[in-house]
């Protein structure tokens, strides 16, 4: 929905409900958009963040099945303008794991998918000029993989490639795409520090410029801005808490280095202020099988890394009672406090602050993809009643 006071448009993201075909995320959108528009914003039109598998948006190239979609969104008062394209394949009900990043940004396969997404977006985007789409992706690849000879170099091309595609569908459409890379823990984009880098180095320097106008023709000028334009960061702000990033100085760092955002995902992540053999015990009630759970440990100034929450358990030691733990889980973004710990919430409202004051981005999409395997005491409502919390949550937040 579009908030008040130029703050943006704010929803939530689709890949919170189970569904990898176009008829199972046509049945999940059918079932719980109007639910949660109902209790969230009756009076008004209700944007989507919709999550797209590789194989649904293959099934959305027919007619047939985007004449659905546009049904869909027009019988219930709804619009989309932000896609999901992270997951390439299944998210739900099984293990997911590291493979989430795969294909990741060096196979032409990533590539060839959000084209499609872009294509899709493109087509689908309201009749309103000043809204612009945005597609959130993975951040490169998998930390360990991106140490393969020239990984980053391809990685680099070829999303530079897929602004190549975003520039030509603007030419043709006068519609405007971003792609927004989401950096995340143990990936190859881990701190805001290493995005903003990896970006002046390989984004937006003049390698960049040049391949970008052999792909397209325009000139050195025009090509900078188009990159500018088309490619940023998708600020997941539990991604950040977890990273132990300063609110402000992050943002700030991004806006120097001139990187967008087109998207900013409002999520939470779990805080332990300090760890012993109980609070480990609570915790292993998240240590589920389906998705990665880094954690990032502070001792003093050092910060030590562990691949999934079952690794940093099982590296408990003495010291440990003297350490701060922020784990990649993502939970309510409503709930300050858990039984046991704490949430991230407080870096969640720092941002929101910010926001209200100088807008971070035009796209605000709460992400609580985790609800179906959250610890069964905080999943006592249904699934459309939290997402109408942790909406109505922000919007307070907002207009505070």
């Amino acid at each position: 929905m579009r908030l008040d006071r130029g703050l943006g448009h704010l929803t939530y993201c689709t890949n919170i409900h189970p569904g990898e075909t176009w008829a199972e995320v046509k049945a999940s959108l059918e079932r719980h958009l109007p639910a949660i528009r109902r209790q969230v914003a009756p009076d008004r039109s209700f944007g989507v963040g919709l999550r797209l598998s590789a194989l649904a948006a293959q099934a959305l190239r027919a007619p047939a099945a985007m004449d659905e979609l546009r049904r869909l969104l027009a019988e219930h008062d709804l619009y989309l303008f932000t896609i999901n394209g992270f997951p390439y394949g299944p998210f739900h009900g099984r293990r997911v794991k590291e493979q989430v990043y795969q294909p990741d940004w060096g196979h032409e396969e990533r590539l060839v998918y959000t084209d499609l997404l872009a294509d899709l977006l493109c087509d689908l985007l309201p009749d309103d000029p000043d809204l612009e789409g945005s597609i959130s992706t993975v951040p490169g690849t998998f930390r360990p993989l991106a140490e393969a000879p020239g990984a980053i170099e391809r990685i680099a091309d070829n999303l530079i490639r897929h602004a190549a595609h975003l520039v030509r569908l603007r030419e043709a459409s006068g519609r405007t795409i971003a792609l927004a890379i989401e950096p995340e823990p143990f990936c190859l984009l881990e701190t805001i520090e290493e995005t903003a880098g990896f970006f002046e180095r390989h984004l937006l320097g003049s390698a960049a410029v040049r391949r970008l106008s052999q792909l397209t023709g325009l000139g050195p000028g025009e090509g900078e801005a188009a990159l500018r334009r088309h490619l940023g960061v998708c600020y997941d702000v539990c991604h950040a808490a977890v990273e132990f990033e300063d609110p402000k100085g992050s943002l700030e760092r991004l806006a120097a280095a001139g990187i967008r955002i087109p998207k900013l995902q409002l999520s939470a992540a779990l805080r332990v202020p300090a760890v012993d053999a109980a609070v480990a015990g609570h915790l292993r009630s998240f240590d589920e099988p389906v998705y990665l759970h880094q954690v990032v440990e502070r001792r003093g100034e050092a910060l030590i890394r562990h691949l999934d929450l079952s690794d940093a358990l099982a590296s408990l030691d003495g010291a440990a009672g003297k350490a701060e733990w922020r784990v990649h889980f993502h939970v309510p973004i409503f709930l300050a406090e858990l039984e046991h710990f704490s949430t991230t919430q407080a870096f969640l409202r720092e941002i929101l602050d910010l926001h209200r004051a100088a807008p971070i981005s035009a796209h605000l999409e709460a992400e609580t993809y985790t609800f179906d395997v959250l610890p069964e005491c905080y999943r006592r409502v249904d699934v459309a009643s939290a997402i109408a919390r942790e909406l109505a949550w922000a919007r307070e937040q907002l207009a505070a």
